[in-house]
């Protein structure tokens, strides 16, 4: 069964993007026939009555194998479909080996909490651990790490709840950027096992990433880095021989908890690629920067704006030396999170400690819990739009809910890659808003750009998939959910009146709704194909408007 939903997944997802023409491809009535090979024109796949982005969607009813001969069978001859088979079956172990030890998993957290209240609360890893055994909205193959093994998993990945310790590399300070005060943990070069010498700067890596610059393993499968190599660095940076700093993965796995110091996150490099080949988990250099921006510029908006529900990361100390794995970004949780319960969007809809969901451990009553989520949310994500021309790509993974006795907020941090129309932006903060990222692709004047991200990230990923979520877990009536999402964001469009026409358009009143190509842009066609300045911001055919009455 784990095979058969995972191949409909991708299925129902190359379907979505019509990879290779793939539509005209596919009937729709009957499962295929045991025994009987996929061939264009021949294929038969069972429905759903009502899918998510997909109308219809696809029901388990093919393998794994059949799924992939059909994409090998309409595939260009340039497509990457050896990497995209290499992913999917990894998703397939990746999911096999979570069936296996999650209910280890769940008891041991479940101890952890009984021992210590607190083990859920503030910013530590407890829902991060639970978020990891769940899909991806959108990407089917959302679970595969390319290029780990199940050791690596276990020893590093969030969902068996690790605590391991960083290595760090001296790097020439002639070849350091940096910014921000660090924090007092910070190691000397004795902690770490090196001579104090002035001229070399200490940074944190990830130890697989360590792995692979210094010991230059035989890799297994496919080489997902192949330009991470020891003479690549700036001349002269050197592994230190000890490990120092005790840390917990965070969901996102490159990023981790300092277990002494929760509210403060490392992010650092990882050798790994997630979400397709071609979204790798190193660090850009310029991407340090331009979060940091971007955040300087929110919080200016918050000072204008107090009343918005939202709180802020702090991510203005960072570092890098010029290569995407010699970096790292410092992220501070803001002192409001302290006593509060810090769950991140992506674990609201997981498997808790105990036989519930997560969003049943938050509430009572999950209807109000859902509408005052959704009125933070689109009141958050259409100020944004519709008077300062931003929009944010905070996904679940980004933003988190806030709870704290009589409030609701959320937390956002992660804010390197937005859209930014600067000169709505700049009217309305005023000239002091100086605004020039590093990635002029940060910055557009195109409303069809920023309403396309609003759909696909804050629509599309943070509330309608919670509405579908919701409702498999039978937790909210499907029509109830969908009917919040359309009353709060008709609210939160109300109160720019004729301002917000355009993203009203774009929304409530739109036959169809803008959907991401993800396996063909991170995957299967490389960008001098697709056309796609940055893979994240890449579109296949619109999807039908589940928002619609007519849409059920």
């Amino acid at each position: 069964m784990i095979e058969a939903s995972l191949a409909a997944r991708v299925l129902d997802a190359l379907l979505r993007e019509d990879f290779g023409g793939l539509r005209r491809f596919i009937a729709y009535d009957a499962p295929l026939p045991p025994g009987s090979a996929p061939r264009p024109g021949g294929i038969r796949s069972p429905l759903q009555p009502s899918g998510f982005l997909s109308k219809p969607a696809v029901r388990p009813g093919l393998g794994l194998d059949e799924v992939l001969a059909l994409v090998r069978q309409v595939a260009d001859p340039r497509d990457d479909v050896t990497a995209f088979e290499q992913e999917c079956r990894q998703a397939l172990a990746t999911e096999r080996l979570h069936v296996s030890v999650h209910s280890r998993v769940l008891d041991h957290l479940g101890t952890l909490r009984r021992g210590d209240r607190s083990a859920d609360l503030g910013s530590r890893t407890f829902y991060d651990t639970l978020a990891a055994y769940t899909d991806h909205p959108v990407h089917p193959a959302g679970r595969c790490r390319l290029g780990l093994s199940e050791e690596d998993l276990r020893r590093y990945a969030p969902e068996f709840h690790p605590v391991f310790s960083l290595r760090w590399a001296a790097v020439p300070r002639g070849h350091v950027t940096s910014a921000g005060k660090r924090p007092p943990w910070w190691p000397s070069p004795e902690d770490v096992g090196l001579s104090r010498d002035p001229f070399y700067d200490l940074f944190p890596l990830h130890p697989l990433t360590a792995r692979d610059l210094w010991a230059m393993p035989e890799r297994r499968g496919l080489d997902v880095m192949p330009e991470a190599r020891r003479e690549a660095l700036p001349a002269g940076t050197v592994l230190a021989p000890e490990p120092y700093l005790e840390v917990r993965p965070t969901l996102s796995m490159r990023t981790v908890c300092v277990v002494a110091d929760p509210s403060t996150h490392l992010k650092v490099p990882l050798p790994t690629s997630t979400l397709g080949l071609r979204n790798r988990r190193t660090i850009v250099p310029r991407t340090l920067g331009d979060g940091a921006l971007v955040q300087r510029t929110l919080g200016r908006l918050l000072d204008r704006e107090p009343e918005l529900p939202v709180l802020l990361a702090d991510e203005q100390t960072y570092g890098h030396a010029g290569d995407p794995h010699l970096g790292y970004l410092v992220r501070r949780f803001p002192a409001e999170t302290a006593d509060a319960r810090v769950v991140p969007v992506a674990a609201l809809l997981a498997p808790a400690p105990g036989g519930r969901w997560v969003v049943e451990e938050l509430t009572t009553d999950v209807e109000k819990f859902f509408n005052d989520y959704l009125r933070a949310l689109f009141t958050w994500n259409v100020t944004l739009f519709v008077r300062y021309g931003i929009v944010l790509e905070a996904h679940q993974q980004n933003v988190s809910v806030v709870l704290r006795p009589g409030s609701l907020e959320l937390l956002v941090k992660d804010n390197d890659s937005p859209l930014v129309d600067r000169e709505r932006m700049t009217a309305a903060l005023g000239p002091g808003a100086a605004f020039q990222p590093a990635d002029d692709r940060l910055l557009t004047t195109d409303p069809e750009a920023l309403s396309k991200v609003f759909v696909t990230i804050t629509l599309h990923l943070c509330a309608g998939a919670i509405a579908f979520g919701l409702s498999e877990r039978e937790l909210l009536p499907l029509t109830t959910g969908l009917g919040l999402i359309r009353d709060r964001l008709d609210e939160a469009l109300g109160a720019f009146g004729s301002k917000s026409a355009f993203l009203r358009e774009r929304t409530l009143d739109a036959e169809t709704l803008p959907v991401k190509a993800m396996l063909t842009a991170g995957t299967l066609v490389d960008k001098t194909r697709t056309g796609a300045a940055d893979i994240n911001k890449h579109y296949g055919p619109p999807g039908h408007n589940y928002l619609r009455g007519n849409a059920q």
